[in-house]
């Protein structure tokens, strides 16, 4: 490494937010500038660790210290070119990703680990600052078409992929937008538009054709695509979310997490939808689900001019620090404060929710919980009882459930097709290859709901495995576990 005692000498330094109140009356994203010079001392902690975990850490397999080392050497051509060899696009995980590569940071186990997903963030910024992002067709085509249907971060990696491979792609996204839950889940205070649409004109200057407001299986059928296009890619993303079938329920109030950050994004767009407006101004709001997306409602709710925001998760509160059955290099399951958090919100642990209540009118007024206790049985298997006259009644206009997602949606497309599922009714694809001849599958439609890293991994192994069906040799692309050039 450029510096071998920069870990001893700088500590672990990220940019600073502007203050909650200046922040929550926008839907820009929070954090202030920070200058180059600090980056570069942040790439210098990168130690010569004989073993870089980090590697194991990230799903793409990114070569960390590579492109810290040509950080700290201010080489950005070479970082830039380093980390796009397996990461398509840095400027999407640099700024959302949980950074499983800093959990399993070696410099980790002793002092706060190498801000990682700050440096990606930076590298790809400077790409496009310097000019090394731009437009870069291939240089032959083959004759292959390919469909790819969805434009989430697997669609558009396969697609991109796939076409630097010289085949001709085309993606379908059935909404307005190109991006998937990068555009439509993920609020722009976190991860702003025109990151996405400034990433995807590259890929159409390149020679993708996008097609959105196309849903397949409704404007076009299935079998149309299978005819027109040599393969299919399916890449629609576990959309069903995760009910929570209690009494009251029906309630108007009550809504699943994503219709309410979707519409947030579409108002923010200028977009217009057709459903009711749901908007937190005033409200008593409740969000039932303790991770990410919860957090993104918390976020949305702040800036909406909620009353107030309570979370609830049926987990115990996470423990501030590893626990020696979490050692390094596991991902630490440690309490995370999200920025959301920090804006304003009542967070409660180890709770159940009971029963929606309604008042004399019909509207939600309050929802009924109990505090639970969890244990483990002779098995080692968790399980949870509820503890005796710990029922609470907390008063709410407005609930969010935000439990995840379950699987894809099986109308239209997949039944369609006739595509096979697993027993958690994601889509079977093994080796990404589904039972129907020439239709593959990734990211979370084949894998269940996961992290930006698993659907960009997904995007690229599947898009391997279609190159290889399309020529009828060793793929050309590279992919974690087996580098090559691609060649056509």
């Amino acid at each position: 490494m450029g510096m071998k005692d920069g870990f001893l000498k700088y500590n672990r330094e990220l940019p600073g937010t502007r203050t909650p109140a200046e922040r929550t009356s926008d839907y820009k994203e929070i954090y202030t500038d920070f200058p180059e010079e600090k980056t570069v001392l942040q790439a210098a902690r990168c130690m010569d660790c004989g073993v870089p975990f980090c590697h194991n850490g990230c799903p793409l397999g990114n070569n960390i210290p590579e492109f810290n080392d040509a950080v700290y050497n201010e080489d950005w051509e070479l970082a830039i070119n380093v980390l796009l060899d397996t990461n398509n696009f840095p400027e999407f995980t640099g700024r959302i990703c949980p950074a499983p590569c800093e959990g399993s940071c070696v410099l980790g186990i002793h002092k706060p680990q190498v801000t990682i997903e700050h440096i990606e963030k930076t590298i790809a910024e400077k790409a496009y600052e310097l000019g090394h992002m731009t437009p870069r067709p291939p240089e032959t085509r083959t004759d292959s078409r390919v469909a790819v249907i969805g434009s989430g971060p697997a669609g558009l990696t396969a697609a991109d992929q796939l076409n630097k491979a010289g085949h001709q792609v085309t993606v379908f996204e059935r909404s307005n937008r190109l991006g998937g839950l990068l555009t439509y889940g993920i609020p722009d205070f976190k991860l702003e538009k025109w990151v996405v649409e400034r990433r995807t004109r590259v890929m159409e200057d390149e020679g993708v054709i996008f097609k959105t407001g196309v849903n397949i299986g409704v404007d076009i059928m299935s079998n149309d695509i299978l005819s027109e296009f040599d393969a299919v890619i399916l890449c629609g993303g576990s959309t069903i979310p995760r009910d929570l079938p209690i009494p009251g329920r029906e309630l108007k109030g009550v809504h699943y997490a994503m219709d309410f950050l979707t519409q947030q994004n579409k108002r923010v767009a200028g977009e217009s939808f057709g459903e009711e407006e749901i908007i937190a101004k005033g409200k008593d709001v409740i969000v039932i689900g303790g991770g990410d997306t919860g957090s993104d409602c918390v976020g949305t709710s702040n800036r909406q001019g909620a009353k107030s925001i309570t979370q609830l998760e049926l987990l115990p509160r996470p423990p501030e620090g590893r626990e020696e059955e979490n050692p390094w290099p596991e991902w630490p399951m440690i309490l995370r404060t999200s920025s959301s958090h920090e804006e304003g919100c009542e967070r409660k642990w180890a709770v159940m929710s009971e029963k929606f209540e309604a008042d004399s009118q019909g509207n939600l007024k309050s929802l009924k919980l109990v505090e639970i206790e969890w244990f483990k049985n002779k098995e080692g298997k968790s399980g949870f009882k509820k503890i005796e006259g710990s029922e609470k009644v907390l008063p709410c206009d407005l609930v969010f459930l935000a439990m995840g997602f379950v699987h894809p949606q099986r109308t239209g497309m997949l039944e369609q097709l006739g595509v096979q599922v697993d027993e958690r009714g994601n889509v079977k694809a093994d080796n990404y290859k589904t039972n129907i001849d020439k239709v593959f599958a990734a990211g979370d439609m084949r894998r269940g709901q996961s992290l930006v890293v698993w659907a960009i991994s997904e995007g690229r192994e599947a898009a391997r495995e279609v190159d290889m069906y399309l020529t009828g040799k060793e793929a050309n692309l590279k992919s974690k576990s087996r580098a090559v050039t691609i060649t056509n």
